[in-house]
């Protein structure tokens, strides 16, 4: 169990952490962590809670995730003592190619349009988690999303925010062929074109309809059934590549998460096509570096964002679909190379360039039950809200996943029909000596393993309250020798930042800065969960 004082906070926080015996439920939005601890209180699990909470979701927070998701989820099983992971991301149309994407005039893949779109995983991910772990039916789980599909819901503060800013996005690539976008206009936009505001009900009946369909198909409709023919028919008639194979022949996969041990602790991820590993990475490195004993000290920033560029200048160039991948996940791991990685760093920034190890816009949400049982979730479109694609009378919004993939023949993760892409979403867990501390996460694209890096280093290195972790100051590496450091971590940070070579923007808007919760179970069973400020989130508790 990590060592806090739970009356400490050095930073500026109008939270407090949250205890609680039976049960705890954490997402970005009130509502969503609420829909949960519903379930906790009626006899669910965990594992229903967390079900419950990704099928309402899509509605709540439509401008992160959507019912076209992908999703993964760690699962700690109390009784069984052991950590469960499931990839639920889906896969490139098999029509679908990078010389189909440079003829059309792109030297990437875009964020909007057809071309990104995968075959959905999340509703199967769903199906998967209720089946294996589920002790309520799908019908009992959704019935809260399908209540505020119809009945409809106040829209959050930040959740406002966020769809002003990701409406823009869809109206510039309308522009160029507005047939794609006309259903997400009108399902996602007020009557007068303007996107919704902070207090506003929106209301999504065709929502409701296909959360019972769902339910009552167990999400077999969704790729064997009437959802996947009107996926595939609006995707042929609007220039689309699904096909009618690309859905029945999806499933999601339970696989065996990666660790890392740092200072006492084992930091557990989903592996590859995830970039978990690039959070593993880091630490690895600075497991071998001392940190100064104050975090407000340059060296601090300094040295996490050294770690974190090497770690991201090597994933983002070896991880993809493991089907497809090179390089092992043994070999990013191994200690041999990553010792060889940490003697890159000195007190001067790095120009970041990947190493040969051959040597050797997203949900996040938590949820723990009385049984000890705990799930670490996170479910994402990747650019808000997606691309800007849905499917008519359904409320399928769909994910734009497809933009991470390269063009570069000779990358591993080349666009290829049947393919998964390299993942950003990234939920964590942490052990002590075999036993379960506690779920994770900060979603925010490629900020996601940044947080965590940060979160993590709060924790066990500075000795931070949950909350008080996620308070602290944040900072994000963004190409180059270009960091983005929040303005509360002070001008002089950021001057000593500069004088060690680094380009330093200071940023007021927080919202890009990652969203993260946080649930560790104390040593008398008792759970402390702390929850983000930069976004709508509370703390769910019973």
């Amino acid at each position: 169990m990590p060592n806090f004082d739970p009356l400490t906070y050095r930073y500026s926080s109008r939270r407090n952490v949250v205890y609680a015996k039976n049960g705890v439920c954490c997402t970005s939005v009130p509502l969503g962590a609420q829909v949960g601890l519903d379930v906790l209180k009626n006899g669910g699990n965990a594992v229903d809670a967390a079900v419950a909470m990704a099928g309402a979701m899509p509605l709540l927070e439509p401008t992160g995730n959507g019912l076209g998701s992908d999703c993964f989820a760690l699962v700690w099983i109390e009784k069984e003592k052991k950590l469960y992971g499931l990839n639920a991301s889906g896969v490139a149309p098999m029509a679908l190619s990078a010389d189909e994407v440079r003829a059309k005039g792109f030297s990437e893949v875009p964020e909007e349009g057809w071309l990104p779109t995968m075959v959905p995983g999340a509703p199967a991910g769903w199906s998967a988690l209720n089946a294996r772990f589920g002790t309520k039916p799908l019908s009992e789980l959704f019935a809260p999303a399908i209540s505020y599909a119809e009945n409809g819901y106040a829209v959050p503060v930040n959740v406002a925010k966020l769809w002003a800013r990701d409406s823009r996005r869809i109206a510039r690539a309308m522009e160029e062929d507005p047939a794609p976008y006309e259903y997400w206009w009108r399902c996602f936009m007020k009557p007068d074109g303007t996107p919704y505001r902070a207090g506003d009900v929106f209301r999504f009946p065709a929502y409701a309809d296909t959360m019972r369909s769902l339910a009552e198909t167990n999400c077999e409709s969704y790729y064997r059934g009437e959802l996947m023919e009107r996926i595939v028919a609006h995707s042929r008639a609007t220039g689309g590549y699904f096909c009618e194979d690309d859905f029945k022949n999806y499933h999601p996969e339970w696989v065996e998460p990666i660790t890392q041990d740092y200072r006492g602790y084992t930091v557990c991820e989903i592996p590859p096509n995830g970039h978990g590993i690039t959070v593993l990475m880091a630490l690895g490195m600075l497991e071998g570096l001392s940190l100064p004993e104050s975090r407000e000290d340059a060296a601090h920033y300094h040295k996490v964002m050294e770690v974190i560029k090497l770690a991201f200048a090597d994933t983002k160039t070896y991880v993809a679909d493991p089907r497809y991948m090179r390089t092992k996940v043994s070999e990013l791991l191994s200690p041999a190379y990553l010792a060889s990685r940490r003697a890159l760093i000195s007190d001067k920034a790095l120009e970041p360039k990947a190493g040969d190890p051959h040597c050797g816009g997203t949900i996040y949400l938590c949820t723990a039950d009385s049984e000890g049982n705990m799930v670490s979730f996170i479910q994402s479109n990747y650019c808000g809200f997606g691309a800007g694609i849905a499917i008519p009378g359904t409320g399928i919004s769909l994910q734009d996943r497809g933009a991470n993939f390269s063009l570069d023949p000779k990358s591993d993760n080349c666009l290829a029909g049947g393919k998964k892409s390299y993942h950003t979403i990234i939920p964590g867990f942490l052990l002590e000596g075999g036993e379960a501390v506690g779920p994770f996460g900060v979603m925010g694209a490629f900020m996601q393993p940044q947080g965590q890096l940060e979160v993590l280093v709060n924790t066990i290195d500075y000795h931070m309250n949950p909350q008080e972790a996620l308070d602290a100051p944040r900072i994000q590496w963004v190409g180059g020798k270009q960091l983005q450091l929040e303005r509360e971590a002070g001008e002089d940070i950021a001057e000593a930042l500069r004088a060690m070579g680094h380009e330093v923007e200071i940023v007021d808007d927080r919202t890009a800065m990652g969203r993260g919760e946080i649930i560790w179970r104390c040593e008398n069973g008792v759970y402390a969960a702390g929850t983000e400020p930069r976004c709508d989130g509370t703390v769910a508790a019973w």
